[in-house]
């Protein structure tokens, strides 16, 4: 017999009865009933209960075992009693009598308990993550990462594409973030970079004339942790292609995606409709860049139902240039108690407040309720309702201002509206694309035109597009949102060396130093570049969303906590004397 088992926790059934097997794992739980002693026993595929009596020749033994301790029994399969069968587990028909036991790993007192489902502080967690990840639904999660990474794997390699892998040990390059910086030691007072994603060299690759490169690629950016985000590093599902329009790669990755959460979304409907909507349309109806498309509500433009009217507050901000009022309508919401808690929220928010309106029925008619239907009047409040499609019992709500001071606010009065209203489906993936992305912003304060988005996105109408105002230049970039989640982004890139020195002219960043910082890639530029585009899907989000998970951190193996640190391995630690030496370096701490 095999040192260790003959059989998993997970493959006993009524047809093993009589057979003598030998089991290892954790003990998940100790009961005793009335003397008998019951363990179930626990690795990484199963449970199946094993039992001792006194008759046991190793009773005393299995007295002294604990929760969590590793073990190895022998014994003999046996029938439970049909009152006694556990549907529940694949094995609870049967249960294995113990006539021998060897002790493979002793625990002590545990900071955290692996069976129930008890909360824990984050701290505790991360610093005992080997312990956190023995609970169920840890094991599950980190099962769905694997599985979900194979098989965006496999449907990749049916698309045509094959895997690469492009170095980890790379130059800074700006991507949006910090750099994780690593110091050189043969070539003092020089860096390396991590890479923050391996866009230059997909490129480069493309360049060399790859045509269809993915890899499941480690991406190290130094950021601001978010409940969806990690502060570190992440993983990504990074694709490109030659000879390509925007059109060809979302043909080419929706199905990967698609295919992806039908597989794993444990029932739940996946849109086949991803709809294509303007940056600038997202912004006006979502307040959004990543909407949830499983919520109904948009919002509209009623800035002509206030021009003028008698509620003087939106009627003034009318005059000011580029101002408008946005409502939110709120099918069903037409109660005060419902509109005071909304309004109470955008106060919470850092607004104001949230002027409403809300519809009910009077004397058999319908009447429009709240300060503001007294303030404009009956006729420009009926006007927004057969605007906004609104009836009796419902209600809208009014944000005014320059868009960009509100709009996140809105966005997420949305959502609650959408929540609490029992207006958002939530057994299904509703997918979007975000298209038509401004490359460039003008800075209120200076005046100075810069990039809004990736510099690196070709302008939509190419050189001719850069001779006119940089404000209103469209990038070929697009973004994949899914349930209010960014899942994607990507670009068709820009190509051509003349187009990029002038797109980078406009943003103040003269010829030589996009050579100097993109050498690399302006280099190979000159050497017949083909058109190409592509994008890159974030797994841990994926995952996140898959396992209807709130934070990231719960589908990560080893995470770091909100302040980038491994409680566990005791990163990021002070380097020794001997290594600062080695590499020329000396650490000057902040006062």
């Amino acid at each position: 017999m095999h040192a260790y088992r003959s059989k998993t926790c997970a493959d006993l059934t009524r047809a093993n009865v009589g057979e003598t097997v030998r089991l290892s794992g954790w003990v998940h739980r100790v009961r005793d009933h009335g003397g008998i002693l019951f363990l179930d026993l626990r690795d990484h595929y199963g449970v199946t209960q094993v039992l001792a009596d006194p008759d046991s020749p190793v009773f005393a033994e299995i007295e002294k075992v604990r929760s969590e301790w590793c073990i190895r029994i022998d014994g003999e399969v046996k029938a439970r009693d049909a009152a006694l069968i556990n549907p529940k587990i694949p094995t609870g028909e049967v249960e294995v009598f113990v006539r021998d036991i060897e002790v493979l790993g002793a625990a002590e007192e545990l900071p955290l308990m692996v069976f129930g489902d008890q909360e824990y502080p984050e701290e505790t967690r991360l610093r005992y993550r080997f312990l956190d990840l023995r609970r169920e639904a840890m094991q599950e999660n980190m099962k769905l990462r694997s599985d979900v990474v194979a098989s965006m794997r496999r449907r990749m390699w049916d698309q045509g594409f094959r895997e690469y892998q492009t170095p980890i040990i790379t130059a800074s390059s700006p991507e949006g973030a910090r750099d994780f910086l690593v110091p050189s030691r043969l070539h003092p007072g020089k860096f390396y970079a991590l890479p923050q994603a391996p866009q230059q060299f997909k490129q480069l690759m493309m360049v060399a004339g790859f045509d269809r490169y993915f890899q499941i690629a480690p991406c190290f950016r130094d950021e601001d942790p978010r409940a969806d985000r990690s502060p570190t590093d992440f993983y990504q599902l990074d694709m490109e292609m030659s000879f390509v329009t925007q059109q060809d790669v979302f043909d080419t990755i929706q199905p990967v995606l698609s295919g992806v959460f039908e597989e794993f979304g444990k029932g739940a409907k996946v849109d086949t409709d991803w709809p294509q909507i303007s940056y600038r349309d997202a912004a006006l109806w979502y307040g959004t860049d990543k909407p949830d498309l499983r919520n109904p509500i948009k919002m509209q433009d009623v800035s002509e139902h206030f021009r003028g009217s008698g509620f003087a507050i939106f009627a003034k901000l009318l005059e000011q240039e580029g101002t408008e009022i946005r409502a939110l309508p709120a099918p069903k919401g037409g109660s005060r108690k419902f509109c005071d808690r909304m309004n109470k929220f955008a106060q919470e928010q850092g607004l104001p407040g949230m002027g409403y309106i809300f519809w009910r029925e009077t004397n058999g008619e319908m009447e429009a309720a709240g300060p503001l239907a007294k303030n404009i009047g009956p006729e420009r409040t009926e006007a927004i309702r057969q605007q906004l499609g609104l009836e009796v019992g419902d209600a809208a709500f009014f944000l005014g201002g320059k868009p960009a001071a509100f709009e996140t606010v809105a966005g997420k009065a949305r959502t609650v509206i959408g929540d609490e209203l029992g207006l958002t489906d939530k057994d299904r993936f509703a997918f979007c694309w975000i298209v038509d992305f401004p490359i460039y912003e003008k800075d209120a304060e200076t005046g100075k035109i810069d990039f809004e988005h990736n510099p690196f996105s070709m302008p939509q109408g190419g050189m001719e597009a850069l001779e006119g105002d940089p404000l209103k230049v469209l990038g070929f970039q697009y973004d994949c949102a899914c349930n209010g989640y960014e899942i994607l982004s990507g670009a068709i890139r820009n190509h051509r060396p003349e187009i990029m020195f002038k797109a980078f002219e406009i943003a103040g960043y003269p010829k030589e130093e996009v050579t100097k910082r993109f050498g690399g890639m302006v280099n190979a530029f000159r050497f017949g570049a083909p058109p190409h585009g592509g994008c890159a899907a974030g797994i841990d989000r994926i995952v996140m969303l898959l396992a209807d998970e709130a934070n990231i951190r719960e589908v990560i193996l080893f995470p770091m906590n909100q302040r980038a640190e491994d409680l566990m391995m005791g990163a990021p630690s002070e380097p020794t004397n001997e290594q600062l030496r080695d590499l020329s370096l000396r650490v000057v701490l902040p006062d």
